[in-house]
């Protein structure tokens, strides 16, 4: 089967902001005030929570009938532990990114809370986003 390839590009804007483009859509990333941006976008740890939360949501939207599961709503909240000491240098000690990522799932379906459970192990295995955080692809660079 042939692969495909997503593509996205980064720039920054003024101060820590920066314009996220991807297929002709775009967002802005930026820090809070105390990571020393201006606070007018998510930052990019939080659009990575919200990447995987998205992604989440749509493998529970797309698999729900095949899998039995008569789905009405679901909502994925995600959260991460960040000590910003690691990524200052100011602790060696402590990790750059994320130490600990936790996804809570209220799914509101005509399901028993055993079925419900059983899906959700079925969206964690099949969720790109989470098998790229959990299983790192190769990752390379360039200087052009």
């Amino acid at each position: 089967m042939a692969e495909a390839v997503f593509s996205a590009v980064a720039e920054s804007l003024e101060g820590m902001a920066t314009r996220c483009t991807s297929r002709g859509m775009s967002f802005v990333l930026d820090e809070p005030p105390s990571l020393g941006g201006k606070d007018e976008g998510m930052n990019p740890l939080e659009a990575v929570l919200s990447a995987l939360g998205a992604c989440k949501c749509v493998v529970a939207r797309a698999f729900a009938k095949p899998n039995g599961i008569r789905l009405r709503h679901v909502r994925v909240e995600v959260d991460g532990v960040f000590d910003p000491d690691g990524f200052r240098g100011k602790n060696p000690a402590a990790k750059v990114g994320l130490s600990t990522i936790r996804t809570r799932y209220h799914i509101d379906a005509d399901n028993t809370p055993e079925e419900i459970a059983a899906f959700v192990e079925f969206i964690e295995a099949h969720c790109p986003v989470h098998d790229t955080l959990v299983n790192p692809p190769h990752l390379s660079y360039e200087i052009a």
